[in-house]
């Protein structure tokens, strides 16, 4: 087992391990989740012997090899094939010393060790891995060298899956691998015969393929069984408990100080003053644990455009005369949800481009609404930011005429706080800098807004907060993601881009991931029982719960000023003096006004518990 005692380390001057202490079993899979630069990535430099702790010791079984994905990414003339194949350093060793070897009793060792260790299938199951993270078998006989930095890190992935380490340690794993690498990624880390511990923000993958999640938080390590939906329950139910007993504690606290202020100059009582005293210096303080606020997304709603907003009609879009994609017939409305699924390399950020008139098409027509305002982001926008310039220096190059005040005010709907606004770009974190992508993109209320890849630096809260962003949105999402969680809450149609076309994808996410896996070999693990679908409402659906709510607050207010007047009529002594059968009329009012009032507020009160329950808020 790895087993992590009273690590402490600080790094830079900043503590980020105090007494922090785990035990992962062996064979486990365990994902490491925490909120960015708390120190997850310094934790496996220290499991790796990089690092020295300053105090306390991690220890690992006695041989065990740890491995992770290397940081210098393959390249040459080596095939990538070769290049997986050469990982397994000690089959390597073997074959060679086979070729040289004149001892029988060794030649004997040799091939048994080699049969042992699955050297002769070592071949098929370097190429089951490669094509699971996106090469066929033409791809596998290429150089290195002919590959992009992106896709030579997926060789480098594949290079330590096949090596299999006693200790996996994978950092953000999925951040190069499209939605299809990450969907064999889950299946192939459940199956796993070792220990795996994984830094990730996809709940998806941290729900299907680990079986526990070790949490860091204020420079602690807690272990807890189960995938990330588990601990996310768990851990909520832990700080409700906390924060219930935190609550019994201060009003026990106030009620015994109140004692011992009243009657401490009494001598009568002055004992029980000082016992109490006592017992208040003995009750130790209730820790709640609790995360930093997450900064809400901002899309500004556009207006309303007579549908469809856009439509391709016979479109074909490619590069230097040679079409990726053709005979595209599509249409897309203000409310649409789209997902595009896909390999790399078939077109997705093509048609991206298509539609947000980045690329002219080649043959066919897209057809705009006159009005149409189309935000996009890709990934890679996060790097051509102006590092030498502040967030609010962006805004004002987009919009030298308004003030700073209502920049700044954008900026802060959008996340990016007033002490970031003025951070150069260069010195924020990856996190910081997508928000101010995605601020950029939507500034100007866009009637369709393109996403690619937009959570490869967001932590898991981030991600949610995006999602609600997304889902209280009034205009249309086309997505591109390796994130399943996401695409699963937010879109409500897929489009399959394959074969140099485009197609309706009728099922699923999990019928694509069923697809997927069937089409690269083998069927994955048995899959965990379904749990209940924490279905997102849309706000379709939350529209009339909150319309209702403002019924209901409107006939309570108004049956309050009815009731106030009522009150103000009976408080009149003459009215009796005049006419006590007028006055029991106005007291029988009063009494039905009440009654009604009493009905309007439980009505309110079940008009907000259905929207709560529908997993809005009021």
């Amino acid at each position: 087992m790895l087993t992590i005692r009273n690590l402490g380390f600080s790094l830079g001057g900043r503590q980020l391990f105090e007494d922090a202490s785990a035990v992962i079993p062996t064979g486990h899979k365990v994902g490491l989740v925490g909120r960015n630069g708390t120190g997850k990535s310094t934790l496996f430099r220290l499991i790796r012997g990089e690092l020295h702790a300053d105090t306390g010791e991690i220890e690992t079984p006695k041989r065990a090899r740890i491995g992770g994905v290397a940081q210098e990414v393959p390249s040459g003339p080596v095939s990538l094939l070769e290049t997986v194949l050469a990982a397994d350093t000690e089959r390597a060793h073997l074959l060679a010393e086979a070729g040289t070897a004149s001892d029988p009793h060794r030649i004997a060792e040799i091939q048994t060790r080699l049969a042992d260790i699955g050297a002769h299938s070592a071949e098929a199951r370097a190429a089951t891995i490669l094509a699971g993270l996106g090469f066929d078998a033409e791809a596998q006989q290429r150089p290195c060298s002919a590959f992009s930095g992106g896709w030579r890190m997926r060789v480098a992935l594949a290079a330590v899956l096949f090596a299999e380490p006693d200790i996996l340690l994978l950092d953000e794993p999925t951040n190069y691998l499209d939605l299809e690498g990450t969907l064999w990624l889950e299946s192939f880390l459940a199956r796993y015969p070792h220990t795996v511990l994984v830094i990730s923000h996809d709940r998806q993958l941290l729900n299907r393929a680990v079986t526990g999640i070790l949490h860091l938080h204020d420079r602690k390590l807690t272990y807890y069984q189960g995938d990330y939906d588990t601990f996310d329950e768990t851990r909520r139910a832990r700080i409700a408990v906390a924060e219930a007993e935190a609550r019994k504690q201060e009003a026990q606290r106030a009620h015994m100080q109140a004692f011992v202020d009243r009657f401490r100059a009494k001598a009568t009582k002055a004992r029980q003053a000082q016992s109490r005293l006592k017992a208040l210096a003995k009750l130790k303080p209730i820790i709640v644990e609790r995360d930093a606020e997450v900064a809400s997304f901002n899309f500004p709603d556009p207006e309303e455009l007579s549908p469809p907003i856009l439509r391709l009609e016979g479109a074909a879009a490619g590069y230097d005369g040679r079409p990726v994609l053709k005979d595209l017939d599509l249409r897309i409305d203000q409310d649409d949800r789209i997902a595009l699924l896909g390999q790399n390399g078939q077109g997705k950020s093509t048609l991206a481009k298509l539609i947000s008139a980045r690329l002219r098409p080649m043959a066919g027509r897209v057809i705009a609404a006159p009005k149409l305002r189309i935000g996009y982001f890709a990934q890679h926008q996060v790097d051509e930011l102006d590092i030498d310039a502040t967030p609010l220096a962006h805004l004002q190059r987009l919009r030298p005429a308004e003030p700073p005040a209502k920049l700044r005010a954008h900026l802060a709907a959008g996340g990016i706080g007033a002490e970031i606004a003025t951070t150069e770009v260069g010195r924020l974190s990856g996190g910081q800098k997508a928000r101010l992508s995605l601020l950029l993109a939507t500034l100007d209320a866009p009637h369709l807004v393109i996403l690619d890849e937009p959570t490869n630096h967001l932590d898991i809260e981030s991600r949610e907060a995006l999602v609600e962003a997304l889902l209280g949105y009034s205009g249309a999402v086309i997505l591109i993601s390796h994130d399943a969680h996401l695409i699963e809450l937010v879109a409500d149609r897929l489009w399959l881009v394959k074969d140099g076309t485009v197609r309706v994808f009728e099922d699923d996410i999990e019928g694509y991931r069923r697809r997927l896996l069937s089409e690269r070999g083998g069927n994955g693990p048995a899959p965990k029982p379904a749990k209940p679908k924490k279905t997102r409402p849309s706000p379709r659906d939350i529209a009339p719960l909150r319309a209702e709510i403002s019924r209901c607050e409107d006939r309570v207010a108004k049956l309050e000023e009815v009731l106030k007047t009522v009150d103000a009529r009976i408080a009149d002594p003459s009215l009796y003096e005049r006419s006590p059968a007028e006055m029991e009329k106005w007291l029988r009012k009063r009494a039905e006004i009440e009654e009604g009032l009493a009905r309007a507020e439980a009505l309110w009160i079940e008009a907000v518990e259905r929207l709560e329950a529908a997993g809005g808020t009021p």
